[in-house]
């Protein structure tokens, strides 16, 4: 599978990666042990740089538009870029394959969510590491006992990814504790596997504290039992004596422009996502199953009428209502969009309970947020202030856009602008604002817990 650089355009982790990366297929990439070894051109002749990956929630996937995303293919996309090169992505069906293409020398470089270990590093060249992890003994929230201490582990049930880093943890465990015996599947990623364990098919799995944060919101039920490691770093691996190469990629990554597209990278994926809650996200779940498929064409159809994504509307109402058509707020607001008389009037609504004619008012009113804001700014942080207006008015985002110019900060970035929202609730901001005082703390909870909703709803709408 090979694409071409492309930037992020959005954020969506679809469960779709789920089905297709349990088996060989799809979007896998050849198995390279069936290859000969092939010494490839270096990326600065060619302009191409080859780099092994695997689907995953935290390297590669495909949004709902069938477009490539992901923490590695957005930092490695970058990196590319730096040097004017374009990517040629090989798609594997697990770890093992992966590093199997490295030794055989037929990539220039792994982006696979790959921890640096002193038995990998040994065969391979390192590259720079960019994202700090723990790993986590997974299991079912329903499992008695559930282990907390590796005294507990013997007799649980456990089975990992085949030649992952956390064979080589429960291996040392297992010289202190007698009785640790765990399963290595060679078949399935740890997104799979946490699958599983959400469904009680197997006890428990090691994961990456990052791979789990994300995978929680999915499947509520999932909880961690204990961690098992200090921090480790993730990072690139390249093929034995690839130094020049390697050397090139540090330099980038601890560069600014390496630094600030790490900053991104955590931005766009990861900051957002607040302390789990498993009694909301388990009622969504719930909910994406009762009532989300009522909606799912009303949503649709909002789409192709304003160009505001189905998912993130379905977000925003679940949001604001919880998909409820007769919702009713003690402040007058109404209907599954809780839209006021005031907006509903100016939008044509005549019935808020009307769930048809709400989520088309809804969706027509963020899409006016989003159109009266300048041109100038990028996507996604263009999307996050526009619900920031749906949610606490247009009047007072600007106050707050302003108020960040006069603090030297960038009202075109939601980075910035949710550090300066939360001003317009403070005395010594708030009256020298042309619109006063207004819970400006509320938006920016208001932008995470959509943020949160879409990436769990998201793959309803595929």
């Amino acid at each position: 599978m090979a694409h071409k650089l492309r930037m992020l355009s959005g954020v969506f982790i679809p469960l779709a990666f789920i089905i297709t990366t349990g088996c060989s297929q799809g979007n896998s990439g050849p198995d390279v042990s069936a290859k000969p070894a092939e010494k490839l051109a270096p990326p600065e002749q060619t302009g191409v740089l080859e780099i092994a990956t695997r689907n995953g929630s935290t390297t590669y996937y495909l949004d709902r538009h069938e477009n490539p995303t992901g923490p590695e293919y957005s930092l490695a996309s970058e990196f590319a870029a730096s040097q004017g090169w374009t990517i040629n992505w090989t798609m594997y069906d697990s770890t093992a394959a992966v590093l199997n293409a490295l030794e055989s020398g037929n990539t220039h470089m792994a982006a696979a969510g790959l921890t640096h270990l002193p038995s990998r590093t040994e065969k391979f060249t390192r590259g720079p590491a960019h994202t700090e992890i723990t790993e986590q003994l997974v299991c079912h929230r329903e499992m008695r006992p559930m282990p907390r201490v590796p005294e507990n582990i013997p007799g649980v049930g456990i089975t990992v990814t085949a030649a992952s880093s956390y064979v080589e943890t429960l291996n040392k465990l297992a010289k202190d504790h007698e009785g640790i015996i765990f399963t290595e599947d060679s078949s399935k990623t740890t997104e799979v596997l946490l699958s599983e364990v959400a469904q009680q098919t197997i006890d428990c799995t090691v994961a990456d504290s990052n791979i789990v944060q994300v995978m929680r919101r999915h499947f509520p039920h999932l909880e961690v039992a204990m961690t098992l490691t200090k921090g480790n770093n993730l990072g690139w691996y390249l093929p034995a004596n690839s130094d020049e190469l390697a050397g090139v990629a540090h330099e980038w990554m601890n560069s600014t422009e390496g630094d600030e597209a790490i900053a991104d990278v955590e931005s766009h994926y990861y900051a957002y996502i607040g302390e789990f809650d498993f009694v909301d996200l388990r009622a969504l779940n719930r909910r994406i199953d009762e009532r989300l498929p009522g909606f799912i064409s009303r949503f649709s159809a909002a789409e192709a009428a304003t160009g505001m994504p189905a998912d993130l509307l379905a977000a925003l109402a679940y949001q604001e209502s919880h998909w409820d058509p007769s919702a009713i707020s003690p402040t007058g607001v109404r209907g599954i969009m809780m839209l006021t008389r005031r907006t509903a009037e100016s939008l044509g609504v005549m019935n808020r309970l009307d769930p048809v004619a709400a989520i088309d008012g809804g969706a027509r009113y963020l899409a006016d947020r989003h159109r009266r804001l300048p041109d100038t700014i990028p996507e996604p942080d263009r999307t996050f202030l526009a619900l920031a207006s749906y949610n606490i008015g247009r009047g007072h985002l600007l106050d707050a856009r302003q108020l960040a110019r006069d603090l030297g900060k960038n009202p075109d970035s939601w980075d910035d602008m949710k550090e300066v929202l939360p001003l317009k609730a403070d005395k010594r901001y708030y009256p020298n604002t042309r619109y006063g005082y207004a819970r400006g703390y509320e938006p920016v909870h208001y932008v995470q817990r959509i943020r949160n909703y879409r990436d769990v709803i998201s793959s309803a709408f595929d």
